[in-house]
């Protein structure tokens, strides 16, 4: 009867392991987050193009959040491309993405490197002389003309996956090989050196969209990459300006609209009078407004 006793006490203690503070909140803290980040994807307007995975904008996201919070981006500059590289390179493969607005700004081709496969790629290297593409995350810099025209520089932020992107040349230009005349005649895109080459019709614009401190992913599912990305798997924090616009009601942080009389003078006499309902000047960003909420204090 003590056997039975003993063997039910020692079940039911493996079976009702106690989960302490930490770990529930750290849970309650990850979940949050991949709300957050189901959240803004289901906004994004996708219905004049192709829907990106969510599998792909998670992980970028993730790795986005990390190096905006690591103050690694421009803040100012709410915007991730996200290259697709488990795609065929026949299909638009690149979404360029403004979060502020929750809208595609491009959706078109992305060609990957001649070391790297032909209609797919599928092997990738950080190695000079390679000429394959590196997986990981990027923060775009300054603009120059070389062989490709106008040319951005990028900045490789994983360690031993893509930062010798600099050192390697590793740039987003525009190729007359990324087109859908090229697609026609051979199945798939031309191949760069390890750029993420653009069409070239698109590449000014693309450019000047991107340059300056934002954020490009470039995704493939990848094992060793997925076990090791630091920006991927570190875990994120919902933006503070996300946290204020989540509690703060509506009428503390939507401008309002006000009255404003225009009167027409002919003569030296009124003509005609016009009221117009005029936008507020708009409001301080999030987090700046000054406004205490006693929410704050539990977040």
């Amino acid at each position: 009867m003590r056997k039975v006793i003993l063997c039910v006490c020692v079940i039911l203690s493996t079976a009702f392991k106690p989960v302490s503070a930490g770990e529930s909140g750290t849970a309650n803290s990850e979940a949050r987050v991949e709300n957050y980040i189901s959240s803004v994807y289901n906004q994004i307007d996708f219905s004049k193009c192709s829907r990106l995975s969510f599998e792909a904008f998670d992980k970028a996201y993730h790795g986005y959040l990390n190096l905006l919070d690591a103050g690694k981006l421009n803040a100012a500059k709410e915007i991730i491309s996200i290259c697709d590289f488990s795609l065929s390179s026949a299909e638009n493969r690149l979404w360029i993405i403004d979060l502020a607005a929750k809208k595609v700004l491009f959706n078109t081709y992305v060609a990957h490197g001649q070391g790297s496969g032909d209609e797919f790629a599928v092997s990738f290297s950080n190695r000079n002389e390679s000429h394959q593409s590196s997986l990981g995350f990027y923060v775009t810099g300054d603009t120059y003309d070389g062989e490709h025209g106008t040319s951005l520089r990028l900045a490789g932020m994983d360690p031993g996956f893509n930062d010798a992107a600099f050192d390697r040349g590793i740039v987003v230009h525009g190729a007359d090989y990324v087109c859908d005349k090229y697609v026609c005649a051979n199945q798939r895109l031309g191949r760069s050196w390890g750029c993420p080459a653009v069409p070239a019709k698109l590449s000014l614009p693309i450019i000047n969209t991107i340059k300056d401190g934002t954020c490009l992913f470039i995704y493939y599912p990848d094992s060793r990459y997925t076990k090791n990305a630091y920006w991927m798997n570190k875990k994120a924090t919902i933006p503070q300006t996300a946290l204020y616009a989540s509690i703060l009601p509506a009428a503390l942080t939507a401008p309002k609209p006000t009255r404003t009389i225009v009167q027409y003078m002919s003569h030296g006499k009124i003509d005609s009078v016009k009221e117009v309902h005029q936008p507020t000047a708009p409001a301080l960003p999030l987090g700046r407004t000054g406004i205490h909420h006693p929410c704050l204090n539990y977040l």
